[in-house]
C-alpha cells in the first residue's frame, strides 16, 4: 500500500518587497507574506556583506516567532561600493548621488538570504554576491534614466530587471535571481534542506 506523502510545511516570505514577492511566485508554491519588524541600521563600521547576513537573518528570525510552524524566509540586500554600503536612495537627489558614485565602477550587491523553522531548529542562511559594472554614465544618462523609472526603492538606485540595465556594461553571479533580490537557487536548496519538496 502507498503512503501519501506526509503534508508539507507552510512557507512565508519575511518581506513586504513585491520583487521578493513575485520572484518566490516562480517556484509555485503557496506561501504566506509577512512584514518583519527589523531595525535595519548598520551597526557602526560593519561590512555591507556582514549586515546582509545579519538582516537576512534577523528577518527570518522576527517573523518565524509569529509562525513557528512554517519555514520562513528572510533576504536583504546591500549595495557595497568599495567597502561602503549604499542603501535605497528614497528620493530623486540621493538616487542622483549614487549613480554619480557609481559610475564606470564595480559595484557587489550582497544579497543574502536565510530561511528558519522555530519547530524544528532548522536555520540557514548564506549570501549571493553580484558584482555590477556600470558604464561611465553621464549626468544627462542619470537624470533621464531616474525620470523614466523612478528607482527610489532599489539598493543602488538601479533596476536590472527594467531600464537600469542600460545602465551597465555586465553583470557577474552565480545565482542570477539574486540581483533582483532574492537569489533562488540558494533559496531552493535551503528549502530542500528543511525539508520542502521541490519542484
Amino acid at each position: 500500500m502507498l503512503q501519501s506523502p506526509s503534508p508539507q510545511r507552510p512557507v512565508v516570505l519575511g518581506s513586504t518587497s513585491r520583487y521578493r514577492r513575485e520572484l518566490l511566485q516562480r517556484l509555485h508554491l503557496p506561501f504566506e507574506v509577512a512584514a518583519p519588524a527589523v531595525d535595519e541600521t548598520p551597526q557602526p563600521g560593519e561590512a555591507p556583506r556582514a549586515l546582509a547576513l545579519r538582516l537576512a537573518l534577523a528577518k527570518a528570525r522576527a517573523v518565524a516567532e509569529q509562525h513557528p510552524d512554517s519555514l520562513v524566509i528572510g533576504s536583504d540586500q546591500v549595495a557595497d561600493l568599495d567597502g561602503e554600503p549604499l542603501g535605497k536612495p528614497g528620493h530623486h537627489a540621493r538616487a542622483v548621488q549614487q549613480l554619480q558614485q557609481m559610475r564606470g565602477r564595480t559595484v557587489v550587491f550582497q544579497t543574502a538570504v536565510a530561511v528558519v523553522c522555530s519547530a524544528t531548529g532548522f536555520e540557514q542562511v548564506d549570501l549571493a554576491p553580484v558584482e555590477v559594472r556600470f558604464r561611465d554614465l553621464s549626468d544627462g544618462e542619470i537624470e533621464r534614466y531616474l525620470r523614466a523609472e523612478q528607482p527610489y526603492d532599489c539598493a543602488g538606485s538601479a533596476k536590472s530587471e527594467g531600464l537600469g540595465i542600460a545602465l551597465l556594461d555586465a553583470i557577474h553571479s552565480d545565482d542570477p535571481t539574486a540581483l533582483i533580490g532574492l537569489p533562488l537557487i540558494r533559496t531552493c536548496r535551503m528549502l530542500r534542506a528543511a525539508g520542502l519538496v521541490l519542484p
